[in-house]
């Protein structure tokens, strides 16, 4: 009897998965991809590749590198035939390490392989090297060798002061209080976790609900205050908004015990403390990534206890669902997992440092090897950026609350009505019936927009969805007056992300305009700005930005 080639081919792809089975063992690390693998297709894939690489050698490859790469900017990369070579090699190598991975992996797998074949492919572009970077190169013969002597003095500085990772900013021009975090106001209220921000309004009358931001755990809170023109909450002021603000203390070994629970009774203590200033009985209460979490956690907490507090939700680059499509799958491994709690628990803390280092890897080629060209290579200073002097100025993360974050990251009980419990309350998100504000950005990397859009499903009440340009960061510093600036909007009433996309109109300019706006509908009638900032219980201070941000 004859067998078709169908039948051949499932003949072959059985035993190859028994061959696999045997030799690695049916638990082992490696056994699921390759069961996973089909040998037909690598065989094509490497087909492939041979043909690219012989058409490459021939001169007859199409391969020509993206327009927007960094990498492949300067001029040689086309009109030299063997920079144009390499560069098609190593296209063509890329393209191959990347369809080595399976489409049918389970996310998280997936997730692994795709930040694995991005740290190779990246550390293997030959820009990375002096002969393989044609800019380099001429300016190395340019200047006699003075660039990479620069280069090298700084590589050697990185290696002793910055953990071997090369810099990514100048922040020497940048001072917090002076350029930064620089927005008028006064710290009305300080606990042992955090100092509360009442900023000066800026018009002669305000809206008479305040609203609240609670920023992430992780990190300054003054991205959301950088320069002068780029800080949302000088705009926010500006729209007659009355604005409050957290700062949280940058924790030491000494607060290796704060978890989830220290910090939402924070965040009700300052919610308590708004509402007591304002003497209004609701607040808007918004949160930035892992602030989002805490402002959901509190949230469900208000309403599992029947209180009436928050008016109104938004949620900027928060991930709700962490069992999607997102980078940070790749770290969902439970030896990884064990590792990371035991580290953070032996320091007390998981150090700032080590964070930066992680989200570097995420994305290595922008984050890591741009900078060792211009570093390294080009001999030239790092920018000096508002946004990368934030990103430089890292915090600490507590041992308890790292503890807390994997194990929501492990479990995702979050989305299980009644799972999750705030200061022993279980909470449902689906109790929280207030009006909801969810932003996205769209090439983030860390909250991918479509997981963002999804936090829709667990929340009660009606949602609006905007989705910026930009990416996780760089979406939310995103003032009104950028030309570049473009957002979508609409109601997230499609279950289906792309239905959504299809519909929502797409308007020019930021975010931030269609926020003040949506959320100025909901504060109420417009009363008097308050001649002095504080209350008689919550007496002003020190002037804003504090001194935990300094810390």
């Amino acid at each position: 009897m004859t067998m078709s080639n169908q039948e051949l081919h499932g003949l072959a792809q059985k035993q190859f998965n028994e061959f696999a089975a045997s030799l690695l063992g049916p638990g082992g690390p490696f056994a699921s991809y390759l069961r996973g693998a089909d040998m037909f297709k690598v065989f094509d894939q490497n087909v492939a590749f041979y043909k690219n690489m012989f058409e490459i050698a021939t001169g007859a490859s199409a391969l020509t590198p993206d327009r927007k790469d960094w990498r492949f900017q300067d001029e040689a990369w086309t009109s030299n035939p063997l920079y144009r070579r390499l560069s098609q090699a190593y296209l063509a190598m890329t393209e191959a390490v990347e369809k080595m991975i399976p489409d049918d992996l389970p996310l998280e797998e997936k997730a692994r392989a795709q930040l694995a074949a991005s740290i190779v492919t990246s550390t293997l572009a030959p820009t990375n090297t002096l002969l393989g970077n044609p800019a380099a190169l001429a300016k190395t013969l340019k200047s006699g060798g003075s660039n990479l002597a620069r280069g090298f003095a700084t590589f050697l500085k990185d290696l002793a002061d910055n953990g071997g990772m090369p810099q990514q900013v100048d922040d020497s021009q940048f001072e917090v209080g002076r350029n930064l975090a620089a927005t008028p106001g006064k710290i009305v209220h300080k606990s042992e976790l955090f100092e509360l921000i009442h900023y000066k309004p800026s018009t002669d009358s305000v809206y008479e609900t305040p609203v609240l931001l609670i920023p992430p755990q992780i990190g300054r809170f003054y991205f959301t205050d950088l320069a002068p023109g780029r800080s949302f909450a000088e705009y926010t002021v500006a729209q007659g908004l009355q604005y409050f603000a957290i700062s949280w203390r940058n924790p030491s070994p000494d607060e290796s015990a704060w978890g989830l629970e220290e910090y939402i009774e924070a965040a009700l203590e300052a919610a308590d403390a708004v509402a007591t200033i304002t003497g209004r009985p609701r607040l808007n209460l918004v949160g930035f990534c892992a602030g989002g979490m805490l402002a959901s956690m509190v949230s469900g907490y208000l309403a599992a206890k029947g209180s009436k507090l928050v008016n109104s939700l938004t949620l900027c680059v928060t991930m709700l669902d962490f069992k999607v499509d997102a980078a940070l799958g790749a770290f969902r491994f439970p030896t990884l997992l064990s590792v990371a709690k035991a580290q953070s628990a032996m320091k007390g803390v998981l150090p700032g440092s080590e964070l930066q280092k992680i989200f570097t890897w995420l994305r290595p080629n922008d984050l890591l090897w741009n900078y060792w060209v211009n570093n390294y290579l080009m001999g030239e200073t790092p920018p000096a950026f508002d946004i990368l002097a934030w990103n430089n100025d890292s915090t600490n993360l507590s041992a308890r609350l790292h503890d807390d974050f994997l194990k929501l990251f492990e479990d995702n009980i979050l989305l299980q009505p009644g799972a999750f419990k705030a200061l022993g309350e279980p909470v449902d998100l689906g109790a929280v019936t207030c009006d909801s504000f969810i932003v996205g950005a769209i090439t983030d990397h860390l909250t991918p927009w479509k997981a963002c859009y999804q936090s829709r499903r667990y929340l009660g009440g009606d949602c609006t969805f905007a989705l910026s340009n930009g990416g996780h960061i760089a979406a939310l510093v995103n003032p009104p007056g950028n030309p570049k600036a473009y957002h979508w909007i609409g109601p997230a009433i499609p279950a289906d992300v792309d239905a959504w996309y299809a519909e929502a109109p797409k308007l020019q300019g930021s975010w931030w305009m269609s926020w003040t706006r949506w959320v100025a509908d909901r504060s109420g009638e417009r009363v008097p700005a308050p001649k002095a900032l504080g209350s008689k219980k919550f007496k002003p201070t020190i002037d804003a930005p504090g001194d935990y941000v300094r810390q």
